[in-house]
């Protein structure tokens, strides 16, 4: 059993130790699915109608038209899909997971567990205690429930409402707090793609400072004043048109950390009103994208990893232009 085995096998015991309403909800969270163990090579149809002999082949297409059956975790719908020994296939009990179609959300990946989503700018990911509107968690919220009303979401980190890019939800109570307990044990990347103002003078570094959040700025200081100890290295991808393409990862995650080191550095996001130039702002948008979140799946230990490309915006900017003597 290696380190990371043994610490999701304790977390889960841990988790399982729990009294009162949490563990309820975790015994039912559990008992929405039916596991089955592949132990040879077959297709995904001739695997379900071995198991539920009773079951037409007719209704066993509809478990797949509803989205309920699990591949190692994926919802899979392919009659025809190969399993290979060791596959694990599962069956929800729910009455199906619905298509999903939202112009400011996109389902990367979904389990049993967990739900990784593209959130677009605009988009709280959460609601705050000053706003009370449409957010990635009630939007998702609603989807899950369409597959039963007693299913729920849990939070597990957060977006800026103008960041885009990447985030992920938990299903369960217990998944969320292994989540949450053991964030930096569990993601092993996380990065993200920026457009700063002016040509950024290194090629690579690191960013270090205290951040103390006022609620609606985060102030950073080089030295320990008390604040949040804040980490993001950095790497210049491009430089053109007056601007720098970063890529960026975190060390740790704090809020509004990206965009207060590159404050620091001199060369703040382009489209970031608080801590750079309004007037800066020729994508009509932060230019903030987390594009990237690779983590130890926190059921299964399988490492899970997650990019998508460069917002088209971006590149389109970072385009170098000719001289205008030349055009």
């Amino acid at each position: 059993m290696n380190k990371l085995d043994g610490f999701l096998k304790i977390t889960r015991m841990k988790n399982n130790r729990t009294t009162g309403p949490g563990r309820n909800n975790i015994a039912r969270a559990k008992n929405q699915y039916t596991d089955f163990l592949v132990k040879e090579p077959t297709e995904l149809m001739e695997f379900l109608a071995a198991r539920m002999p009773d079951a037409s082949r007719t209704k066993l297409k509809m478990l797949l038209s509803k989205r309920v059956v699990f591949v190692d975790n994926v919802i899979t719908t392919q009659y025809n899909f190969p399993l290979k020994p060791g596959m694990k296939v599962q069956i929800s009990r729910n009455k199906g997971n619905k298509e999903f179609h939202n112009k400011l959300l996109k389902i990367v990946y979904e389990d049993a567990y967990l739900l990784v989503v593209e959130k677009m700018q605009g988009l709280l990911s959460v609601n705050t205690e000053r706003e009370k509107e449409r957010t990635a968690y009630s939007i998702l919220t609603d989807y899950v429930k369409k597959s039963g009303r007693n299913n729920r979401l849990y939070i597990v980190h957060r977006l800026d409402r103008d960041t885009s890019g990447l985030m992920m939800f938990a299903k369960d109570e217990m998944t969320q707090h292994t989540l949450r307990d053991h964030w930096k044990q569990i993601v092993y990347d996380r990065r993200y793609v920026a457009i700063v103002s002016g040509n950024m003078e290194q090629n690579a570094g690191v960013v270090r400072s205290w951040l103390t959040d006022r609620t609606l700025y985060v102030y950073s200081s080089p030295t320990d004043d008390g604040g949040q100890e804040a980490i993001t290295h950095y790497r210049t991808i491009k430089r053109a048109n007056g601007y720098s393409l970063m890529e960026l990862m975190l060390e740790t995650g704090r809020k509004n950390q990206i965009r207060v080191h590159m404050q620091d550095l001199g060369h703040p996001i382009i489209g970031d009103g608080r801590y750079g130039l309004e007037e800066v702002n020729p994508l009509d948008r932060l230019a903030l994208h987390a594009f990237k979140l690779c983590f130890y799946h926190p059921v299964t230990g399988e490492r899970m990893q997650f990019e998508t490309p460069y917002p088209a915006e971006f590149k389109k900017l970072m385009l170098k232009r000719a001289p205008s003597n030349e055009r």
